[in-house]
């Protein structure tokens, strides 16, 4: 039974696929529950990154808490807004982790997507009580009904649970927050008990070190008060606490069951680590709360300052990320192209990339980047597993008893009509069908398991290209599997450049290791000397082109004469270019390392 004080807060989070409208409908919540001013409010609240604003995506889970009158009582909704985009799901979790109760959102006319499935299960897993909602009823072209019975048919909710709203009129808006408050449960907690608090974000401030953001589970904490970190042993004390409303509001305490953040000058930043719990010093503490999982990092990069004085700097930067996202990490790696720099862990590709405009933007650094690749696990023949995240790392064919590559399921929720082409497309990166299931008459779900690398690179392009914009995917990985790989290397004049390797399927080596000579061709500036391009598995050169060399005419002051004389000069023309070949050393430009990626699919 939840304590009388508990029993006016609500926590709960939106969830739902990317663009199905949550940011927009917690604008209505705000402006509804009379949170922000009239005059404050700006579309997309939340969302207050430069770069979140830019791509019109929510990147990071935003809390805000709101006060809300219902028959003469007051109560505390406490929201989480979360993102829709799969690389995304981890910051999903962690919201979740936080809350009673979750509003599933749905487009009254995309229907229910590949994310809302996922986020849907892993609500459930989180035994939240969800509040189906169906959003954007005030389109012309809204097909609410058939929507609802996808919702039945895939998730298994009545059609008469289900909110109808518009977050961008605000029709429905006042019933929906009825209905937070009738079916999402108070938080369970005592305020009497130790203090016992979940860290589910932080953050970095240059004024006032990390601000630490939490989620009281049991007990009270005030201002002023000594209070521990229960995985690193820290003691600090609370010099600031408060709610989001949005903005940091201070306030005297906070109790069981609420939403806040903590501010004690923290100025290390190794101290704070999400999913830590936060209690008080000495014996009395309470037991440390079940973190999260930690993130799987699928894709790895090298990121390289392009000066390399900038090597502290990016140091510095990626550290102040690393505690606002830590489900990105780093470790540094010298390459003999690139000089000193780090190599960087992402859940996808969109995360990196993100990533990498985050660092330009808000450190003002210029960066050289690898292409990606994904992790592997090597057993090598006196039986131990590696894990490789860099492909300068594997080692010799001989060596290698069994290579084993990520393999992931892949849903994709698509019209039925595109199922041929889709089809196609995965038995071409070689997957293996699992099985189709039809959500309505148009729609289907089609079910494959296929390697990691082959997704992550443009799978997700190609399928909104095949589906004309309409498919969507979501993934989740099953293990690592062996397969037939090698890596590839690419050399020129001669030299392997490490940043240039890849990891790739033998039965492909021959095409993609031809496809990047002939880009590398391109990209490379001609030199004094000839430049030989070539691509190799283990010793075997399997590719070659050729950067012919500027030449100068030599024998131009020649007129007339024997032909012995020419020959002299070209002759010691040729000596010049052999000794210049032998001590020059070849520019590589940044694009051409980048020219590794983009020869997958247009080969073929």
């Amino acid at each position: 039974m939840p304590h009388p004080s508990c029993q006016h807060i609500r926590n709960f989070s939106i969830i739902a696929h990317i663009d199905h409208g949550k940011s927009t409908l917690a604008d209505r919540l705000i402006e509804t529950t009379g949170t922000v001013q009239k005059r404050e409010l700006r579309e997309q609240l939340l969302d207050d990154m430069e770069l979140e604003r830019q791509r019109g995506i929510t990147i990071k889970a935003r809390a805000v808490a709101m006060t809300y009158l219902l028959d003469g009582t007051r109560y505390e909704l406490n929201l989480i807004d979360t993102p829709g985009h799969v690389d995304f799901h981890y910051e999903v979790s962690r919201s979740l982790a936080c809350c009673e109760g979750a509003l599933l959102l749905v487009d009254a006319f995309q229907g229910v997507e590949a994310q809302t499935v996922a986020n849907a299960y892993a609500a459930m897993e989180h035994d939240l009580r969800i509040v189906p909602v169906l959003n954007k009823i005030d389109l012309v072209h809204a097909r609410p009904d058939e929507v609802k019975e996808e919702m039945q048919q895939v998730l298994g909710i009545e059609p008469d649970d289900v909110v109808a709203v518009s977050g961008k009129t605000g029709i429905g808006v006042a019933d929906l927050l009825k209905a937070i408050v009738a079916q999402i449960p108070p938080p369970e907690g005592d305020p009497n008990g130790p203090l016992q608090a979940m860290v589910f974000d932080s953050h970095y401030d240059e004024f006032r070190g990390a601000i630490t953001y939490v989620r009281l589970m049991n007990g009270v904490v005030k201002k002023g008060q000594k209070i521990r970190f229960l995985k690193t042993g820290a003691t600090h004390e609370v010099l600031e606490l408060g709610q989001f409303v949005p903005l940091r509001r201070p306030c005297e305490q906070l109790q069981a069951g609420q939403v806040g953040y903590l501010i004690c000058n923290i100025k290390d930043i190794k101290q704070v680590h999400v999913g830590d719990t936060v209690s008080v010093p000495g014996d009395a503490a309470a037991l440390p709360l079940p973190g999260y999982q930690a993130p799987k990092r699928m894709v790895y990069c090298g990121l390289y300052p392009s000066d390399g004085q900038d090597f502290e700097e990016l140091r510095d930067s990626l550290t102040k990320l690393s505690i606002n996202d830590p489900s990105f990490e780093f470790e540094p790696e010298t390459s003999d192209a690139l000089g000193f720099g780090f190599r960087c862990g992402f859940l996808g590709l969109l995360h990196m990339e993100i990533i990498q405009q985050r660092l330009e933007q808000e450190a003002d650094l210029d960066l050289v980047q690898t292409a990606p690749n994904v992790t592997y696990e090597i057993l090598t023949r006196n039986g131990e597993t590696l894990r490789i995240y860099n492909p300068q790392r594997v080692p010799d064919a001989g060596d290698i008893d069994e290579f084993r590559q990520p393999i992931v399921k892949v849903n994709f929720l698509l019209p039925a009509e595109y199922i041929g082409p889709m089809m196609q497309l995965c038995s071409d990166r070689r997957g293996v069908y699992v099985r189709t299931e039809y959500l309505s008459p148009t729609r289907a779900m089609l079910v494959y398991d296929l390697p990691l690398a082959e997704v992550i690179y443009d799978m997700h392009d190609r399928l909104k290209s095949i589906t004309r914009g309409y498919g969507t995917m979501d993934y989740e990985l099953v293990g690592y599997f062996p397969a037939d790989l090698v890596r590839l290397d690419m050399l020129v004049g001669g030299n392997r450049v490490d940043a240039l390797s890849i990891i790739c399927d033998k039965r492909d080596a021959d095409r993609r290791g031809r496809a990047i000579a002939k880009k590398l061709k391109a990209e490379i500036d001609r030199h004094m000397f000839e430049v030989a391009i070539q691509a190799a598995v283990g010793s075997r050169i399997i590719a070659r082109e050729t950067i012919s060399a500027m030449r100068k005419n030599v024998t131009a002051k020649c007129y007339g004469g024997d032909i012995t004389r020419k020959r002299k000069l070209w002759a010691k023309q040729k000596e010049g270019k052999k000794r210049m070949k032998s001590i020059g050393s070849v520019d590589i430009p940044q694009k051409a390392f980048l020219a590794v990626l983009d020869t997958g699919a247009e080969e073929k």
